[in-house]
């Protein structure tokens, strides 16, 4: 007998997954400095379990309500949207989860408020409590944002005179604003891609990583797809400059996004104009914009030659996975070459997001959303570092171009996994950590089985 759903019961099931793990963030997130626990006390440990506990919940919510989606009378995308609101409610005031990002941005906008130059120092030459709370790796490490993510971290530095907590709630609104544009561009590009509208807010605003990461770890890839998003609707709307324009905002936040240039560019095309104008017009467009809001914001170019920032040495991205093992293969062979075999790999991932990038465009050029999500995607999976977040790059407009509704159960397949990939604290996990999290997970499947059996009881009663 089937598991009863409906609206309702998803919202509060995601509401309770985000609200335990809004709690279990308390004393296992990625908290300041002063507040950190060590990961043997038993708040930590009671926090991480609550917080596997909250995430397994809210993975639960959002498969029902994807199951409800399937139903004859599916919920229409605006009660989608309370939903997402709802869901995202408690992780407002929660402290920062599964990354310690945000407090570079916070010492990264600090910098350039004091006329720092941040591509060329980390924040340690800042120094003063908001470096202190910056991750080791990152430290000495130039940003690799663009003049536009900075302009906004400047901005909020200067509100918030630097404070932690007010820059912190800053930084988390900036994000959800990112979100709400992402919201509001999915239901129009589904509908240009023949899609359904809902369904791309499903998997594409209601995901489970866009609440954990975007939301509770406040990233700035929220800002990149918002205005992404927001460019492609432009250029469906027969505004190709002005398309062209957010999309290069887009990319002047995170260098990913330019990619939706290409799309500009064939929607240009769709409306008539010839290719060589086409690519004129968005060339200068993007041109312009990048002059413009680099004047502005006075950070100068050196985002350029920042973006090679380096890599973890435990990042599992496919191409860095390789590359140690080529490393501890040649070592063990004596060879001069091992220190060779990282960068080696990284460079064969280059060539081969640019070879996967054009086939996808060659194949797919008249449904230039799909195949600017699928090169995202591309980009993401070939790149020398991975993390959770950077699923969204190409999950977010493949929600709302997927040819088919096997595409979007595969995807949120990878969501359901990447969804658990992470510590609370942004850290790397020792084994008693992950029998926590575990432990989390499993209690909360024990804990949904009871209520489903509960759920069956009076119905077989009935039937006895």
């Amino acid at each position: 007998m089937a598991f009863p759903v409906d609206l309702r019961r998803c919202q509060v099931l995601g509401l309770a997954g985000t609200a335990v793990l809004a709690a279990g963030g308390g004393t296992a997130g990625a908290l300041p400095v002063r507040d950190l626990l060590a990961p043997s006390s038993a708040e930590a440990a009671l926090g991480l379990i609550g917080v596997y506990f909250g995430v397994v919940l809210l993975i639960a919510a959002w498969a029902l309500l994807g199951r409800l989606l399937l139903t004859a009378e599916p919920p229409a995308p605006r009660a989608l949207l309370v939903t997402l609101a709802v869901w995202a409610a408690p992780l407002l005031l929660a402290p920062p989860l599964f990354s310690r990002d945000v407090y570079s941005y916070l010492a990264q906008g600090a910098m350039v408020d004091a006329h720092i130059d941040v591509y060329a120092y980390g924040p340690s030459h800042l120094g003063g409590p908001l470096a202190e709370e910056v991750a080791p790796l990152w430290q000495h490490t130039g940003a690799p944002y663009g003049p536009v993510f900075l302009a906004l971290a400047s901005g909020l530095s200067a509100l918030t005179s630097g404070e932690l907590p007010a820059g912190l709630l800053g930084m988390r609104l900036v994000a959800l604003l990112g979100v709400a544009l992402m919201a509001a561009a999915l239901p129009r590009l589904a509908r240009h891609s023949g899609a359904d509208p809902a369904a791309a807010l499903w998997l594409g605003a209601l995901n489970p990583l866009v609440l954990l990461h975007l939301v509770a770890g406040a990233h700035n890839d929220a800002v990149m797809l918002g205005l992404l998003g927001l460019g492609l609707v432009a250029a469906l709307g027969r505004w190709p400059v002005l398309g062209a324009v957010l999309v290069t905002l887009a990319a002047l936040v995170k260098a990913p996004a330019i990619l939706g240039l290409a799309a500009v560019v064939v929607l240009h095309m769709r409306a008539g104009r010839p290719p060589a104008r086409a690519v004129l017009t968005t060339t200068a467009a993007a041109a312009a914009t990048t002059v413009t809001a680099t004047a502005v914001a006075g950070t100068g170019y050196g985002w350029i030659g920042a973006l090679n920032t380096p890599v973890s040495p435990h990042n599992w991205a496919l191409t860095s996975l390789l590359g140690r093992a080529t490393r501890a293969l040649l070592e063990g062979l004596g060879s001069d070459l091992a220190p060779f075999a990282v960068p080696a790999w990284h460079a064969v991932g280059v060539v081969a997001a640019v070879v996967a990038v054009a086939v996808i465009w060659l194949r797919l050029r008249p449904r230039p959303v799909y195949a600017l999500g699928l090169s995202l995607a591309a980009v993401a999976a070939f790149g020398p570092a991975i993390r959770p977040w950077y699923a969204l790059w190409g999950l977010f407009l493949i929600a709302a171009a997927a040819p088919s509704t096997s595409v979007r159960h595969r995807v949120a397949a990878v969501t359901g996994v990447l969804a658990l990939a992470t510590l609370p604290s942004g850290g790397p996990a020792d084994v008693g950590q992950l029998v926590l999290a575990v432990s989390g997970g499993v209690l909360a499947v024990v804990v949904l089985w009871q209520a489903h059996q509960a759920e069956l009881a009076p119905a077989w009663g009935r039937t006895a």
